[in-house]
């Protein structure tokens, strides 16, 4: 909301936590992601085969993220932060495990409705960067499967501007033929109001890591859950207060996540049975738990897909563990920004708008349990195990689909299958 409302960040305002932590990095005057953050992205793929083993390979990525820091921080006289995904520093490779598998599940699915090579493959991408995974997955297609690619459609929804333009220039690279079949739309997913009635893939890889997160914590009597907003005043300094939750968006997270079985869900945040039968004998002790983040703004997307997409597959890859988390708090995010060369981690995420990245992990087996009861109560009803959601790592992802024999270093190691370990 605060997007639409400032152009600097806001004084003497009162606002959710999502609102504070959205504004924060996506604010298009201030927010993070338009001031601070770049991509790293290699002018080539690398040439494995060349490298002695992963930790030759990682020096020679570090000698290129200082050369590039150091002539941003002299071009720009202000630190900007490079971070990296595996579609970059893994490329073409990992785009084209992407590509295996969207085009395996197609013809499964074409085969299994008994209309093979009548239904073109439809390709959404939410949030594609420098759109290195797009054309890798184009590439893929057109090279490996020039039949399913001559129908294709690939559509790529961009939050950023300057992102979409950057995608868009992809389609014009040197010594290659643009493709055709790309459509690039500049808009959030959570503007999106479009029906798409036909089967597709929806692509979104190291995403959701940046969606925004509420706060609540919880009343160590009767487990009533009280949301967090912050305040800030006419000082720049910040303040968090709890009130009942009365937001509709947490209060329908909250309901879905209470309402699933086998097993049901507990939150970390609340406390044990036996803390719960001492607290009262103990002197000045606290009368809320201590603060929990909900992923209110991924349950959000989950409802997009389900409404917009009925039919979609996703496809879906970012981290399930990150350390040096917020202290103190139930599925807290890193928060950190880049100081005299080096990245520096903070224990809240009240600070600044604009200057820090803020990164959640992603608790994916309850994300699974909330997508399929979002997107496909059916398949819940009928049977999870054959129709509802899969969870996997980075290693066993490749393991099912990438061509591992050209990312091996000369030792044998693979950095396909021992990089991104907590993906």
């Amino acid at each position: 909301f605060c997007a639409e409302r400032f152009s600097k960040p806001p004084r003497n305002v009162t606002m959710l936590t999502r609102d504070f932590i959205g504004d924060a990095l996506y604010n298009p005057s201030y927010g993070y992601f338009s001031k601070q953050a770049l991509i790293f992205s290699p002018k080539q793929g690398y040439d494995f085969s060349k490298f002695r083993d992963s930790a030759d390979f990682l020096k020679t990525i570090g000698r290129q993220y200082e050369e590039i820091e150091r002539e941003l921080d002299d071009i720009r006289g202000i630190p900007r932060q490079l971070w990296h995904t595996p579609t970059e520093i893994l490329k073409p490779w990992y785009g084209y495990s992407v590509a295996q598998h969207i085009v395996r599940q197609h013809k499964a699915d074409q085969e299994s409705n008994g209309s093979s090579g009548k239904c073109p493959l439809v390709i959404y991408e939410m949030g594609g960067g420098n759109g290195t995974l797009m054309t890798n997955i184009l590439d893929y297609i057109r090279d490996r499967e020039p039949g399913i690619y001559s129908s294709m459609e690939y559509k790529l929804i961009e939050i950023s501007p300057k992102l979409a333009r950057q995608q868009q220039s992809q389609q014009s690279r040197k010594n290659a033929a643009p493709h055709g079949n790309v459509n690039i739309v500049n808009k959030s997913i959570f503007e999106w109001d479009t029906l798409v009635g036909r089967p597709c893939f929806f692509v979104a890889m190291e995403v959701i890591d940046n969606f925004a997160h509420d706060v609540v914590r919880y009343d160590y009597d009767t487990g009533e859950p009280y949301q967090a907003f912050v305040r800030v005043y006419d000082d720049g300094e910040f303040e968090e207060f709890y009130e009942p939750v009365s937001d509709p968006l947490i209060r329908d997270y909250l309901s879905v996540r209470n309402s699933l079985k086998s097993p049901p869900h507990q939150s970390a945040a609340l406390p044990s049975s036996l803390y719960c039968s001492i607290r009262s004998h103990l002197p000045l002790a606290p009368n809320m738990t201590k603060p929990e983040f909900l992923p209110t703004k991924a349950f959000e997307f989950c409802r997009v897909l389900g409404r917009y997409f009925p039919r979609h597959r996703l496809v879906l890859s970012d981290f399930f563990k990150l350390p040096d988390t917020v202290p103190g708090a139930v599925s807290s995010p890193v928060v950190q920004t880049r100081f005299s060369g080096s990245m520096v981690p903070c224990e809240t995420y009240l600070v600044q708008p604009g200057w820090f990245d803020i990164f959640f992990p992603t608790d994916f087996e309850l994300l699974s349990r909330i997508y399929d009861t979002t997107c496909r109560p059916h398949a819940v009803e009928a049977d999870k195990q054959v129709l509802g959601s899969r969870v996997c790592t980075q290693r066993q992802f490749a393991l099912a689909n990438a061509e591992l024999a050209q990312t091996h270093t000369r030792s044998g190691e693979n950095p396909m299958l021992e990089f991104y370990e907590n993906n």
